[in-house]
């Protein structure tokens, strides 16, 4: 059955209902010496990957070719060669890969979308009805395809919606689009941090606290917020915990036609800050002491690991006997 035939069974219908058999193998483009072998409607999709190590950076090379018929722009092939296209699996910080990992249901459809997004003039997938994909239709393939190939709801719109944050602040686009997307979205980043901060200084007792300048004599009091006020702790919790989900929402109407993509940036943002916070806090220690280790001399690495463990073995020691003895 070619690429081309008609879905029979499987055409969309909305509500959107999941259609794996929209992904397939994608066949292997043309080398020397060998013919391209095309796409196979109706075969199992094929993710044969080969890792190459470029200027100290993981990347795959794809063996296969990856198929997928979207509903509106019909076949899609990516890559375009696979002798030279390169991909590092899902784009996603090492920081938030507990939240979204590199590979997984979504994989095929992240494939499909590095292959999308291309330079100008310089496509890396292959369309036989000649379409030629915007970055913002290529974010829509993604999402779609994501459902097809299983991803759960919240994980699928958290990446989309990533991407789209992305597309939106795209260097490559016109003074317009960026007059009219960037601000939206570097103002729903910096208030939802700054509201972070100051709700974490309210839950601590630090707001409402004159700050003396000692310079010009000026004392500066910071209010607290108003949703969390000055309560009691859980109360203040709930307060702040509402205020990241409210605001979020406020600032997303300012981004457009892609106010679910501010939405679920804002509330993402603030309700996992100080998850975020502390992990990087927690990564950069950790990196710290790999770097430490790795240069330092092995007698020198194992002794400080032996005092570091003394110490903590002796804090552990004196906290414990504190709390039996004098109730702690």
């Amino acid at each position: 059955m070619s690429a081309d035939d008609d879905f029979s069974g499987i055409e969309p219908d909305f509500p959107f209902t999941p259609q794996p058999l929209r992904f397939y193998d994608g066949g292997v483009d043309a080398v020397e010496g060998k013919e391209e072998e095309e796409a196979c409607f109706g075969s199992p999709a094929l993710i044969e990957l080969v890792r190459c190590t470029e200027e100290g950076r993981e990347r795959f090379r794809m063996v296969r070719r990856i198929a997928y018929r979207d509903r509106h722009l019909g076949e899609l092939l990516v890559p375009r060669e696979t002798r030279t296209w390169r991909t590092d699996l899902t784009s996603v910080p090492t920081l938030f890969t507990w939240l979204v990992p590199k590979t997984g249901e979504h994989l095929p459809a992240t494939l499909l979308h590095d292959g999308l997004i291309h330079p100008p003039g310089n496509k890396e997938y292959t369309s036989p009805k000649n379409h030629t994909v915007s970055r913002v239709e290529a974010d829509r393939v993604l999402r779609d395809a994501m459902a097809d190939a299983g991803t759960k709801l919240i994980r699928r719109w958290l990446i989309w919606s990533a991407v789209t944050m992305a597309t939106m602040l795209d260097r490559e686009r016109s003074a317009k689009w960026k007059t009219r997307y960037r601000p939206p979205v570097v103002l729903t980043l910096g208030v939802v941090a700054a509201l972070g901060v100051w709700a974490f200084f309210d839950l601590i007792d630090l707001t409402d606290v004159a700050i003396r300048i000692p310079l010009i004599d000026v004392a500066i009091r910071i209010p607290n917020l108003l949703w969390m006020g000055d309560r009691p702790w859980y109360y203040e919790l709930v307060g702040g915990l509402s205020g990241a989900v409210v605001i979020p929402l406020v600032l997303a109407t300012f981004w457009g036609r892609f106010w679910i993509a501010g939405a679920v940036v804002g509330v993402s943002m603030g309700v996992l800050l100080y998850g975020t916070v502390v992990l990087l806090f927690i990564t950069g220690i950790f990196q710290l002491v790999e770097w430490v280790m790795t240069w330092m001399p092995k007698r020198v690495a194992l002794a400080l690991t032996g005092i570091a463990t003394l110490v903590a073995l002796l804090v552990f020691l004196f906290l414990l006997a504190a709390s039996t003895v004098c109730g702690w």
